[in-house]
């Protein structure tokens, strides 16, 4: 689709289907999922970088660059950094198990939290090889992890399964997402590849396709544990 710039993916955690999310405010839903809303036509303080879904599916959140949140469907508004000067843009939001929370990550790592989000620790003070992309919750501990670019992951009251840090990647990775029940997850590169670890199965990839536009997204299809790669001119490659 001419012009569109998706930036995130969010399952469907109520049933069958996804969002997406475009830097613009525009949400597109598919394959099941309803539509609530968007912020489509409104002037943005800052583009949008993610989307996350309510525990039953009825709603989702957006955020921007600077910790603005916006909330639809059964979505609650718990609070944002829109008024907070950041040291670094935010770069991906995730919900808590019970939907009653969320955390905010930065590119350098720090964590804002929530609603009923605990805050676990972050690396905001820490110097990085290369900046946090992304986050997860996981779902059985309540805690979360952040993804570097190079695919390090740190880890906060949730277990580490493996990372692709001390690996050369052909393209940075540019998300993170749990595999059922929290017993592994998966990242995703520019690229196409995938890498999973713990018990997240790998399916396929894109590696060595060639691709219209660089992949920006990963997300779980929750009846199959298997996924939906994400790229920034909306197409969906499916694995499972």
């Amino acid at each position: 689709m001419a012009g569109t710039l998706v930036v995130g993916v969010a399952t469907n955690a109520g049933g069958q289907g996804y969002w997406e999310a475009e830097a613009n405010g525009s949400v597109g839903n598919f394959d099941g999922a309803a539509a609530f809303g968007s912020m489509a036509g409104h002037v943005l303080n800052s583009p949008i970088v993610g989307i996350a879904s309510t525990t039953g599916g009825d709603g989702y959140w957006l955020v921007a660059a600077d910790g603005g949140i916006f909330s639809f469907g059964d979505a609650k508004f718990y609070g944002s950094t829109g008024s907070i000067r950041l040291n670094q843009p935010i770069v991906g939001i995730a919900a808590t198990r019970d939907g009653g929370g969320y955390w905010l990550v930065a590119a350098d790592g720090g964590i804002f939290s929530f609603g009923d989000a605990t805050f676990h620790g972050s690396t905001g003070a820490i110097h990085l090889n290369q900046p946090i992309v992304g986050m997860a919750a996981d779902p059985g501990t309540g805690g979360y992890w952040l993804v570097a670019s190079d695919g390090g992951i740190f880890s906060f009251a949730a277990p580490f399964f493996g990372s692709t840090g001390a690996l050369h990647l052909v393209k940075p990775i540019v998300g993170m997402a749990v595999s059922g029940g929290g017993r592994g997850y998966r990242f995703v590169a520019a690229d196409g590849g995938v890498f999973s670890f713990g018990q997240a199965p790998f399916d396929g990839s894109m590696s060595g396709q060639s691709l219209a536009s660089a992949i920006v997204g990963i997300a779980t299809e929750i009846t199959t544990n298997g996924y939906w790669l994400v790229a920034g001119n909306g197409d969906v490659f499916s694995f499972t």
